[in-house]
């Protein structure tokens, strides 16, 4: 049986913690570590942590004295992984039942996978949990090279993925290394970047995990203010190329190739926002036309082929204003 190694860092999670660690520990993987890494949290969490080691034999902690920051959690996680496979799951939130098992399987089935993915569903504080109705049915799984992974990421690098539940071979994760601290948002996104340099990548639409979505977590500021998420993204390329990738072949091309993405993106961002009244849609543009000064002379209408649904009806609207119906 494959063995499993999953850090959990937390701060100011004592509320979450129990029932992340559970949904870890009902999973039907029995060998099984999990380490939680507390980061000087002054709520409950550090007697919860402590409670929940007495209580498994397979749990272990780390109580801080002082904060680190998360970079040091995520870090620290991968120096004491020695399992097959290892993961970084964020104490607010909670696996699938049976998603272990089934990136193990996969993983198992395609030793040359570096890493396994699939879907995630968002619970927002105050709604009912949300119904795994899949989640024991057998998943699908698609094997992609791991250079196609990269120029996808590169041709829709503003795509969402579920990185908070993604299993890595341990041995993979170890070569690529630590989590860069200089990129204090989008360090997992490079981090997949530098995974699928290593090995295959296996991904399922099925859904892995619930990622809860509350006023304190991580991300819920930052993906508030679009500019940032994109400038991010912008940085994690850069990293990404400057080091792991530029052995690639064409990663010069695929640089351009991905900051090009972003500005298209930034380009119709600032439209939205514009149209809608926003200051923000100045720092959009710019970012846009710094990416790619050719925005500035003409909008990038290829990019409307791949928009979500809420771009698409700002330009819909536009198209509606600049060309009422004609009077009967």
């Amino acid at each position: 049986m494959a063995s499993v190694d999953i850090v959990i860092p937390c701060y100011q999670h004592g509320h979450f913690l129990r029932d992340c660690v559970d949904s870890v520990l009902g999973q039907q993987v029995s060998n099984l570590r999990v380490l939680i890494i507390d980061n000087a949290s002054t709520d409950s969490s550090p007697q919860v942590a402590r409670e929940l080691a007495a209580r498994h034999n397979c749990v272990e902690t780390v109580l801080r004295a002082r904060n680190l920051g998360h970079h040091a959690s995520f870090n620290e996680g991968v120096d004491w992984a020695k399992a097959d496979y290892f993961m970084v799951l964020c104490s607010d939130d909670l696996l699938a039942p049976g998603s272990l098992a089934r990136m193990v399987s996969a993983m198992e089935q395609h030793p040359q996978t570096s890493f396994a993915y699939g879907a995630d569903v968002h619970w927002h504080e105050g709604e009912p949990f949300p119904a795994l109705s899949d989640a024991c049915s057998p998943a699908s799984w698609r094997v992609l090279d791991g250079t196609d992974f990269i120029i996808d990421r590169c041709r829709t690098p503003e795509a969402y993925i579920a990185a908070g539940m993604v299993l890595a071979r341990t041995s993979a994760h170890k070569t690529a290394g630590h989590y860069r601290t200089d990129l204090p948002h989008t360090d997992d996104f490079e981090m997949l970047l530098r995974l699928a340099r290593l090995g295959k990548v296996a991904q399922t639409p099925a859904v892995l995990g619930v990622k809860r979505m509350h006023g304190h977590n991580r991300t819920h500021d930052f993906l508030a203010e679009r500019t940032r998420d994109l400038v991010e993204r912008v940085a994690a390329l850069d990293s990404f190329f400057s080091r792991e990738g530029r052995t690639m072949a064409d990663a010069d091309r695929l640089l351009r190739l991905g900051r090009r993405s972003i500005a298209e993106r930034a380009y119709w961002c600032g439209v939205k926002d514009l149209t809608r009244g926003r200051a923000s849609a100045i720092a959009l543009f710019r970012l846009a036309v710094r990416l790619d000064p050719r925005v500035a002379l003409m909008p990038p209408f290829r990019y409307l082929f791949r928009m979500d649904r809420s771009l698409l009806e700002i330009v819909r609207g536009m198209d509606q204003a600049a060309h009422p119906p004609a009077k009967s």
